[in-house]
């Protein structure tokens, strides 16, 4: 099957990071901290638009620094959480995001700058970035996933609904293939966001990948 890897990267791989307008190119702790936050949010089992509305929120309030994070009290979170539809993981991640603010304060000065200097290889990486309380897997794939290209370490591997949709498309090797099939004006990230969309489509749809790739 020929892949039209255009026409789905334009649909499909536009990176979160970029839908939030974070400047994640820039390397700033700033902006790195604020994908760091959004991270937070887009792991949870929970739809893309109220994790989009809830980051919103987040930043209407100045929540987005560290600083500003460290110092709101679990009320304040509950309530930007609330407001932005975050309604049924509210309590809970507002738990998390204090959390994982004292570690980020005591371990690596607020900087996750300073946590990635820190780390051995990208192995050591994900195990640091899973030390913060209620990042697991998926959302470290999805913190590491945008940091790829900026962050040397940066190497997550590929979750679930982009391997499945890999697969269905005929890919064995999607960094391999990426290579031979460059797209002027995207990156890798871009692909894996775009693969990953495209397994959580067929599955929500329960429809074969190339179905949804002819439309």
């Amino acid at each position: 099957m020929r892949i039209p890897l255009k026409q789905i990267l334009e649909k499909y791989g536009k990176k979160y990071s970029d839908i939030l307008g974070i400047k994640l190119k820039s390397g700033k702790d700033s902006e790195i901290f604020k994908w760091f936050i959004a991270s937070i949010l887009f792991g949870a089992r929970i739809n893309e638009t109220i994790a989009i509305n809830t980051y919103r929120e987040f930043e209407r309030r100045g929540l987005l620094s560290f600083e500003r994070m460290r110092r709101a009290s679990w009320e304040e979170l509950v309530e930007a959480l609330d407001e932005g539809g975050y309604v049924r993981y509210d309590f809970s991640t507002a738990d998390d995001l204090l959390e994982c603010m004292r570690l980020l304060g005591e371990r690596y000065n607020g900087s996750l700058n300073k946590l990635h200097e820190s780390s051995l290889d990208s192995k050591n990486l994900e195990e640091r970035v899973q030390e913060f309380r209620g990042v697991g897997p998926i959302t470290t794939n999805i913190f590491l996933r945008d940091l790829r290209g900026i962050w040397k370490k940066a190497d997550p591997k590929l979750g679930h609904l982009a391997r499945n949709a890999a697969r269905e498309l005929g890919i064995k090797d999607v960094k391999e293939f990426w290579k031979k099939n460059k797209v002027p004006g995207y990156d890798f990230a871009n692909f894996e966001t775009a693969l990953m969309r495209l397994g959580r489509e067929g599955r929500r749809k329960r429809c074969k990948i190339s179905l949804l790739i002819r439309k």
